[in-house]
């Protein structure tokens, strides 16, 4: 009986089922596959007769520090809501794109990136990353309309409370296909004020 060679294919192939198996390396690894699927994935707009209309509310959060934050949801502003957690790979891979399209539309609309996690941990993650974008916890259940199992799932929703956009799964949000939507809903805003 012959003994079989060892290609370096089949090494490779082992190391890269190692790599995955250790949690240390695994992260990481799955971070990158994430960015490389949002930068190929195409963002889906919902079309206009599908669009759900939110009863205008407010939600009840609270910010790292503990203080109450209520942001109004359908009543005049454009909201860009993200669940998210610091442990999952696709929030992880597509928070930089978010944070990046904060630093152009932070003070045009509100930007909620909720998570249930620790508020020292979350912090703790924003700190490490660099990232400035303001993520709460929540302090009510989500609305029915909003309540999804998958993170990320990220809306994004216009001034009347209409859900434009609702993604699952990473996706790069500081895309020119974004930034035209976004740029539309703040026009749409201003000009219902006039």
């Amino acid at each position: 009986m012959k003994k079989r060679k060892f290609k370096i294919s089949d090494i490779i192939f082992v190391v890269f089922i190692i790599i995955l198996i250790v949690p240390q390396t695994r992260r990481p690894i799955l971070v990158v596959a994430n960015k490389v699927r949002a930068k190929l994935s195409s963002l889906t707009v919902v079309a206009k007769g599908e669009q759900e209309q939110l009863k205008p509310f407010t939600y009840a959060l609270e910010n790292l520090d503990g203080d109450n934050l209520n942001v109004e949801i359908g009543k005049g502003e454009v909201v860009f809501i993200s669940y998210w957690a610091t442990w999952c790979p696709p929030c992880i891979a597509e928070f930089p794109s978010i944070d990046a399209l904060y630093q152009d539309y932070g003070d045009k609309i509100n930007f909620v990136m909720i998570s249930n996690e620790n508020p020292e941990k979350i912090r703790k993650f924003l700190e490490k990353k660099n990232f400035s974008v303001p993520a709460v916890v929540p302090k009510m259940e989500a609305p029915e309309e909003l309540y999804e199992k998958t993170i990320p799932t990220n809306y994004i929703i216009d001034a009347s409370g209409k859900i434009i956009i609702k993604e699952k799964g990473a996706t790069d949000w500081n895309s020119e296909k974004v930034r035209q939507i976004l740029d539309g809903l703040i026009a749409a805003k201003e000009s219902s004020r006039e």
